[in-house]
């Protein structure tokens, strides 16, 4: 678990020191962002929304990044895009890694005992969701689902990336399951709810932490490419992925309503990766 050593493993490392950084920005721009433009993301200027020549306005005092093909500002859309995928990348892991710690713990406690039935079956379903590549089932379902809303995204997200997780915990499962205070505990007269809640999950919460942070950022490409493929919110939301679709019919003319959504979507998948790999190593147990 998390200590003093851990803490101080973990901002040694220049990568997880960066990347934390990485995320507190993308977290104060998504806060501040809507706030510091003054704009509605949806809204058109056409006003100033194009020069004197009749292009696009670029970058100005009343619009810092300019406007994008619709006129709208790209400050405050991009803003209200790191919301969006935030939002989704936060509450779709939350599902993800709470269903896949579920199913992992109790495939893991069953293993090996009376009730490895249950693993067994566990563990062939699991088998069954890795066999499809994930996004190809996410962009297949979100294709079926149609229409679609922040809730389906969260549960089509949530409910289709859990099974590596689901493997890893219970092979940790399995390892802390085999310790003597587990042994301890039985003979003591403790309900197997209890054991798994109170001795074994303490002792896969480490893991379950470096899985969340890299799930976050895989969250938020998955979205992306929903919204790229239009089968994610449907306009005039807001979002990174569609701002890349949109934005690259004007590639040649107007690069920034390219590089800008993209530069975000990389800036944040690095943050949380470095922060996964920065936790990973903090909390390995084989480090001094």
């Amino acid at each position: 678990m998390w200590d003093d050593r851990a803490t101080r493993r973990f901002f040694a490392n220049k990568g997880a020191s960066v990347g934390l950084v990485l995320v507190a920005l993308l977290l104060l721009f998504a806060i501040l962002g809507p706030l510091l433009s003054g704009h509605h993301p949806d809204h058109s200027d056409f006003e100033q929304g194009r020069d004197a020549l009749g292009q696009l306005a670029g970058s100005s005092a009343r619009h810092w990044l300019g406007v994008d093909h619709l006129m709208r500002d790209l400050l405050s859309r991009l803003a209200h895009g790191a919301r969006v995928s935030l939002l989704v990348a936060f509450v779709a892991t939350t599902i993800s890694i709470g269903m896949g710690a579920i199913v992992g713990l109790i495939a893991g406690y069953a293993e090996g005992t009376r009730a490895r039935s249950l693993d067994n079956a566990l563990m062939r379903l699991v088998d069954v969701g890795l066999s499809f590549p994930y996004l190809l089932l996410v962009m297949a379902i979100g294709a079926a689902v149609g229409e679609t809303t922040i809730l389906t995204i969260l549960l089509v997200l949530g409910l289709t990336s859990w099974f590596g997780t689901a493997r890893v915990i219970r092979s940790k499962t399995i390892q802390v399951r085999s310790l003597d205070f587990i042994a301890a505990s039985r003979a003591l007269g403790q309900s197997t709810p209890l054991i798994i809640l109170r001795h074994i999950l303490p002792n896969v919460a480490g893991p379950l932490i470096v899985i969340a942070s890299a799930s976050v950022a895989q969250m938020i490409i998955a979205e992306s490419v929903l919204s790229y493929l239009q089968v994610g919110l449907p306009p005039p939301t807001a979002t990174w992925g569609r701002m890349l679709q949109e934005g690259q019919r004007m590639y040649t003319a107007t690069p920034r309503l390219v590089v800008a959504p993209g530069v975000l979507i990389f800036l944040s998948v690095l943050g949380f990766n470095l922060v996964g790999e920065g936790l990973r190593d903090a909390l390995d147990p084989h480090e001094d």
